[in-house]
């Protein structure tokens, strides 16, 4: 069977995630440059090769001092780490449009295995004759399993900054012919 490739759509697609900041609120984020390829067998994502790369540089959370902060060596650590990266290993149905997919998440060069909900939105044209694909991607992670250690306590108890970062995906993909 022929592989297909698909690529992320950057302007129909985004990468935020959420911290929990002073135990009260959340703050978001995004990445603004990200790139991600899939390679399968059709329509069919089951066994797809993916991948996926973010500029850590890229990192916005509407407040200039926070986001030089994230990319300090407290947390990022840009000059030395200017990638994150994702490599599927496995993509498997849980329901009807629904996944659960593996893979390796490297964050200052550390790998760690990480699971994320996947749902398939489904394909359609563009009215330019596009072929695109939906996908929205849900998952937690532990930043300290990465070394993104900082954080301050705080006078009543607990900490400044959560140690959960709630990811969300949104990803168009786009048939490469």
């Amino acid at each position: 069977m022929e592989t297909t490739k698909w690529v992320a759509d950057p302007a129909h697609s985004e990468i935020l995630f959420k911290v929990k900041h002073m135990m009260i609120t959340n703050v978001k984020g995004e990445f603004r440059k990200f790139s991600a390829e899939v390679s399968s067998n059709g329509v069919e994502f089951i066994g797809s090769s993916i991948k996926g790369t973010i500029d850590t540089s890229s990192v916005f959370t509407n407040t200039d001092e926070r986001d030089n902060h994230l990319k300090s060596a407290d947390f990022f650590d840009v000059a030395n780490h200017r990638e994150m990266t994702f490599t599927g290993s496995s993509l498997t149905r849980s329901d009807d449009g629904n996944y659960q997919l593996k893979g390796l998440l490297t964050i200052r060069g550390i790998s760690r295995e990480v699971v994320f909900d996947v749902e398939f939105g489904g394909i359609n044209k563009d009215p330019w004759g596009n072929e695109k694909a939906g996908f929205s991607i849900n998952g937690k992670i532990s930043r300290k399993e990465w070394g993104l250690m900082w954080n301050a306590a705080l006078e009543t108890g607990g900490v400044l900054v959560s140690d959960e970062v709630r990811i969300n995906a949104e990803l168009q993909l786009v048939k490469q012919n």
